[in-house]
């Protein structure tokens, strides 16, 4: 098995790294290509790669997978918001994340009980799981660099970071209807417990240990020309601690390791203000990085720029090898009718409409409106919420029809959204000028 990943993995590596500038330029995005190669290679193709989620060992490996791809995912989107937290730009990405991904759970859950005849349990499940947009493959709807200050790039990018943190409360809300998570008497413990301290904690976990983190590792650069180097390791363990201090205090690590990433580039935002980072940097010689990694001005914009480099090239490995198990897990009872209706109904109706009554009266224009409420990319995140329900509640009734509608959502999100990115984006920036 190890050989044939090895192989799978390592050919597409290649095949992409060859052929990446020509897939730029169609109207295609990479994850629809990695998504039929994985429907190649599994059960409906060659069957080389089989996933059973009625295996409780396949449904542990596919929650471990996808967690990692969403943790470097949501520290790399952290890194791309070079905004101040007091700006009102803030507004909206806080907005989608919060009150658009309620109504998307009530629009999702509403029909998962009235058409599908759906336990309320799992139905808040499903609109818990499918609630998330993606901070993956949303790639080319996002922030193009950190000075991007347009508001659709801007909302699209903050709130596929919050927001796969934000449906956490409502995993957990179905879960205990379900009778697999204590809710307490009147759901008080799980306003108090699972919505307000682990959404509120993890946030200030992630903050607190990003800032510090940071300016520790900039203190020891710049006065005793120390810590230079393996942006790598640090970038990962910033990651592992954040995750690890956050669920070691009941909170939501998903929410602390994106705001140890915006903590991080809020750091060097303060030292450099008004000057882009690779303004900063300027050209830097290859025999100079320790000189640059070291300078009084240059330090802070060098490791964060290093560190979000690092995170996007293992932020595309993450989205290859998911991409390619969603396409492995696909067969055609995943497209059942109440499962492509249900993600018809989401992409076409729920979605567009929670975000139209959310940013009512927010001053964007109708085609930035259209936009954010077309671009609801489903994805990794989806992904990882299925199986964490599948791990905590193992005999949940109508769980195969749970796995239809996720999957089935993401790849008609994949297909859809990946195939009018680019030529909607590109309307949109020549009508912008």
């Amino acid at each position: 098995m190890f050989a044939i990943w090895a192989l799978v993995i390592g050919g597409l590596m290649v095949t992409m790294g060859l052929i990446g500038s020509v897939v730029k330029r169609m109207p295609i995005a990479p994850s629809a290509l990695y998504l039929l190669f994985g429907v190649a290679l599994g059960p409906v193709g060659a069957g080389l790669i089989l996933l059973d989620l009625h295996d409780p060992d396949h449904v542990a490996a596919l929650e471990i997978v996808t967690e990692i791809a969403v943790l470097i995912s949501l520290f790399g989107v952290g890194l791309r918001l070079r905004v101040r937290m007091s700006y009102r730009i803030w507004r909206l990405p806080v907005q989608l994340a919060s009150v658009a991904m309620l109504l998307t759970i009530a629009g999702v859950c509403a029909v998962g009980v009235g058409w599908l005849g759906l336990p309320l349990g799992v139905a808040v499940l499903a609109g818990a799981i499918l609630a998330p947009t993606d901070p993956v493959l949303a790639s080319d709807v996002q922030m193009e660099d950190t000075e991007d200050r347009d508001i659709v790039r801007f909302s699209l990018t903050g709130e596929g970071g919050l927001n796969d943190g934000t449906a956490f409360p409502f995993v957990m809300l179905g879960l205990g209807l379900l009778g697999h998570h204590q809710l307490g008497p009147g759901l008080t413990r799980w306003i108090a417990v699972d919505l307000i301290w682990a959404t509120v904690g993890g946030l200030a976990i992630g903050a607190a240990l990003g800032l510090l983190a940071s300016k520790t590792i900039l203190a020891l650069r710049m006065r005793f020309h120390e810590a230079v180097g393996l942006e790598s390791f640090f970038t990962l363990g910033l990651i592992g601690v954040s995750y690890g201090a956050a669920l070691s205090a009941s909170t939501y690590g998903f929410l602390a390791v994106f705001a140890a990433g915006v903590a991080m580039r809020q750091v060097e935002r303060d030292e450099n203000p008004n000057t882009p980072p690779d303004e900063v940097l300027g050209t830097v010689p290859i025999k100079g990085l320790e000189q640059v990694a070291t300078h009084e001005h240059k330090a802070a914009a060098y490791l964060t720029q290093t560190v979000s480099a690092f995170s996007l090239d293992v932020e595309r490995l993450a989205e290859l090898c998911v991409t390619l198990l969603i396409g492995a897990m696909l067969t055609r009872a995943t497209f059942s009718v109440p499962a492509l209706g249900c993600a018809l109904l989401l992409i076409l109706l729920i979605r567009p409409l929670s975000v139209y009554l959310s940013t009512a009266g927010m001053g964007l224009r109708p085609a930035q409106r259209r936009l954010t409420a077309w671009f609801g990319i489903r994805g990794i995140g989806s992904l990882y919420y299925l199986a964490y329900s599948l791990a905590h509640a193992p005999e949940m009734a109508q769980a195969d029809l749970l796995l239809q509608i996720t999957l089935c959502t993401v790849v008609v999100s994949i297909v859809l959204h990946g195939s009018t990115a680019t030529p909607l984006m590109a309307m949109y920036q020549r009508v912008r000028r």
